[in-house]
């Protein structure tokens, strides 16, 4: 689609297994973007549908009016967002809004909003759910935090990315509630692999015994999604085991300062740190079940 001149200019940083497909969205939608990236091949396809390479997040930010960054680590974040020299908010012109997606610490964004505030900027947290498939199909969780009135001059951007958008309040409470969803998600990653193993080793057809529990009160998202791809032995990452496990350390650490004692996240952090021992830390959080299998002497692969 050719660009629409009355649309904000975008500015994207980070062509990851979920960036590439949300940039994608925006494209698709119109909006003419400035992009950079580590790696310029992970940006060739968004290259091909119309974007425009920028060496730097702060070359990116002076050619956007609306930028929005997913990249790895907190320290990734750091580095794209604040460095002095070459980050976005180097770049900033008051009246931008920074809106950074990666998952990453609650102190931190509010750090970038309190510079961003200096700047005449609008900063965001605004950290997303769904996966690979909620990336392609457009149909994330996004949870916001920081002022209304930012959100709403982003709103049709985060309209094409996700389904559900929910403002959770001011900066960092996208990033807290982000972890209420990871914590969610890790033990619930246990039973669901652990049952599948149960399964196998009953001798039941796993497939069949999915019509049957997929639906019922045990259903989930992680089992309808991720139950399928374990059964067929399909371990490619729609979220990295190794973010997962940063994601599960910052949920920690802010669980210590809360003095909370949260013993199911730390068991689960525990395996997860198993899976990644094995040689699986770039694929799927699924690869879990591997790990469990591998407890009790079964080779899941080779089953």
């Amino acid at each position: 689609m050719a660009n629409d001149q009355s649309l904000p200019k975008i500015g994207w940083i980070g062509t990851g297994v979920m960036g590439a497909s949300m940039c994608g969205h925006l494209l698709d939608a119109g909006y003419e973007v400035a992009l950079t990236t580590r790696t310029l091949a992970k940006a060739e396809s968004l290259l091909q549908q119309g974007a425009s390479w920028f060496s730097t997040p702060k070359d990116v930010a002076a050619n956007s009016d609306l930028i929005f960054t997913i990249v790895g680590y907190p320290h990734d974040v750091r580095e794209v967002i604040l460095d002095p020299e070459t980050g976005v908010l180097a770049g900033c012109k008051p009246g931008n809004v920074l809106v950074d997606m990666t998952t990453s610490q609650p102190s931190l964004a509010v750090e970038i909003a309190e510079q961003a505030a200096k700047r005449e900027v609008d900063s965001l947290d605004a950290p997303v759910s769904g996966g690979d498939t909620g990336a392609r199909g457009g149909t994330l969780s996004i949870m916001v935090g920081g002022s209304k009135r930012a959100l709403e001059t982003i709103q049709p951007c985060l309209d094409l990315m996700g389904k559900t958008v929910v403002h959770q309040g001011g900066p960092g409470a996208g990033q807290h509630t982000k972890m209420v969803n990871q914590i969610l998600i890790a033990t619930n990653m246990i039973g669901v692999c652990e049952a599948l193993v149960y399964g196998h080793k009953a001798g039941l057809d796993l497939p069949t015994v999915m019509q049957s529990v997929g639906s019922g009160a045990a259903g989930s998202w992680s089992l309808s999604n991720l139950g399928p791809r374990i059964i067929d032995n399909q371990f490619d990452p729609g979220f990295y085991v190794e973010h997962f496990l940063k994601d599960m350390g910052i949920a920690l650490a802010e669980c210590r300062a809360m003095k909370l004692s949260m013993p199911g996240l730390a068991l689960a952090e525990q395996l997860y740190q198993s899976v990644a021992a094995q040689g699986h830390e770039r694929d799927g959080t699924h690869a879990l079940a591997l790990a469990i299998a591998n407890l009790s002497g079964i080779d899941w692969k080779n089953r």
